[in-house]
């Protein structure tokens, strides 16, 4: 969760538009040299962002994975290895210690903007 203190530090930048992104599904957007994973959960009405290699075997795969839903708890699938991970938390939902760093997203005028901290 992010603090107060945390909101003035982030830095917005245009991912893309709206548009652009599969409803229940995901792309891949670069920030400098960084891959991030973003997700419109459509039947959820909510934008998820999330670091987009998956720890397990260290490949950019997320954005490509299924998302859905556990116990209610927003979750992205790894299209290989088939780890879940929250999409709010970065937790990894299928027991292993591993967890992926996830972002801050906003919608405004149809520009999905993700937050770097």
């Amino acid at each position: 969760m992010l603090t107060l203190t945390d909101q003035n530090t982030i830095t917005w930048f245009p991912a893309c538009h709206t548009e652009d992104v599969p409803a229940n599904g995901g792309v891949c957007v670069k920030y400098g040299e960084t891959q991030i994973a973003l997700f419109h959960f459509a039947r959820r009405g909510e934008w998820y962002a999330t670091q987009n290699e998956c720890p397990h075997r260290m490949q950019m795969a997320l954005s490509r994975g299924m998302i859905g839903t556990q116990q209610d708890e927003p979750k992205v699938a790894c299209p290989f290895h088939k780890k879940t991970f929250s999409l709010a938390t970065g937790e990894c939902l299928t027991g292993d210690e591993c967890s992926i760093k996830t972002y801050p997203v906003k919608v405004e005028e149809g520009k999905i903007f993700i937050g770097i901290v």
